[in-house]
């Protein structure tokens, strides 16, 4: 990919924006729809001092919070996989930096579009002064950043990190194919007793029993049948990157998102999103077996509509760099493909930047490549 070239480059080289400052106490609160919002969310704003200050706010999306997490749980992606704070990095730098929590847990793309968008009346509201402001966001929040770019004129750019920015769509089947295909090759691990209960009718009990059942039942399975683990990973099309034994690693988590999201997904799309109807799928010992055995669903007319609302244009009007592991089992790199795709469909791609990062995990990413990310961003702003 020739966009991320010379940003593979940027990664090698040290990483200083600005000279070292320090952060504030957080001022924090909640804040709901007379301020713009979709409804009650918490707000966190971070400022280094004002005489440190450069002028420059960054908005943060988080990612995915299942339904029924504790209300301050979006707080623990405010920190890199590395620990680094990111407060205190963009902080140190001269930057001001808020988050918030958003109006609905689960699948909250459109609502975290607006709910981060009215930060600027709470920092407008702290009297903070602001020349620009930029957004960044990781997973499910890479797409929110990824959207705001495209469609509000607001920010003069953004980063997004593991961001589903290629195709939504495609991104809901993926969890649904690891799931129907996880069945397949290790029927009865996930089953709980619950009349009905399948790929799209997740039953409660494992939901309430991942954790100390169902998770290490996955993990026990996929590390004693070496060769039904390496169909699955073949024919699901699982990111493990270069190393086997990241396998259990990659399957539970794309489980979760299944076990974890798909209730919440079709409550808020109307419907079952997830069709493997036509879907061929290839990469077993007997892959004519697998394609008349597998478990097939079709996805509900309504849900396909709804899901459009969640879809990418491609459009950018200002610049938006991308960062994403090449072995994310979440999220998978070929979200980038489609989404330079798209760019490229609509004339663009100057203003896109694309940075792949040679390791396994979702959002695997660590302070001086985020670092790296933001500078050439903002780079591409001032020209």
């Amino acid at each position: 990919m020739r966009k991320a070239f010379a940003a593979i480059l940027l990664l090698l080289m040290p990483v200083c924006l600005a000279a070292q400052c320090t952060s504030t106490v957080a001022a924090q609160g909640v804040y709901g729809v007379p301020q713009g919002a979709s409804g009650p969310a918490q707000y966190v704003v971070f400022m280094p001092p004002m005489s440190c200050y450069n002028g420059v706010m960054i908005l943060f999306a988080h990612g995915y919070v299942p339904v029924g997490a504790p209300s301050n749980a979006w707080q623990s992606q405010l920190a890199l996989p590395d620990g680094t704070s990111l407060p205190a990095l963009l902080n140190s730098q001269g930057f001001g930096f808020a988050a918030s929590s958003y109006s609905k847990d689960g699948l909250a793309v459109l609502q975290g579009i607006q709910d981060t968008k009215a930060l600027t009346n709470v920092i407008q509201g702290l009297g903070i002064p602001v020349g620009k402001y930029f957004i960044t966001g990781a997973s499910e929040g890479g797409l929110v950043a990824t959207k705001s770019v495209e469609n509000d004129s607001t920010y003069s750019g953004g980063v997004a990190v593991c961001g589903p920015i290629g195709s939504f769509r495609k991104q809901l089947n993926y969890f649904g194919d690891v799931r129907v295909l996880f069945d397949y090759f290790f029927p009865g691990v996930l089953t709980t007793g619950t009349p009905g209960e399948s790929a799209i009718n997740i039953p409660p009990a494992l939901m309430i029993n991942w954790t100390t059942v169902y998770e290490p039942a996955v993990r026990k399975a996929v590390k004693s049948n070496f060769l039904a683990t390496l169909q699955l990973v073949l024919t699901a099309k699982i990111p493990i990157g270069l190393n086997f034994n990241n396998a259990a690693d990659a399957i539970v988590d794309a489980l979760w998102y299944n076990v974890f999201a798909t209730t919440d997904a079709q409550a808020t799309l109307g419907g079952n999103p997830f069709d493997n109807i036509g879907t061929v799928y290839r990469g077993s010992f007997r892959d004519g077996h697998l394609n008349v055995t597998v478990a097939r669903f079709a996805a509900a007319p309504a849900a396909v509509t709804s899901i459009q609302a969640y879809e990418t244009s491609g459009l950018l009007h200002d610049p938006l760099v991308t960062l994403h592991t090449l072995a994310d089992p979440v999220v998978p790199f070929w979200q980038e493909t489609l989404y330079d795709a798209k760019v490229d469909s609509t004339g663009s791609s100057s203003e896109l930047v694309q940075i792949p990062v040679l390791r396994f995990g979702h959002c695997n990413v660590n302070a001086k490549e985020a670092s790296a990310a933001l500078l050439l961003m903002l780079q591409k702003a001032s020209q």
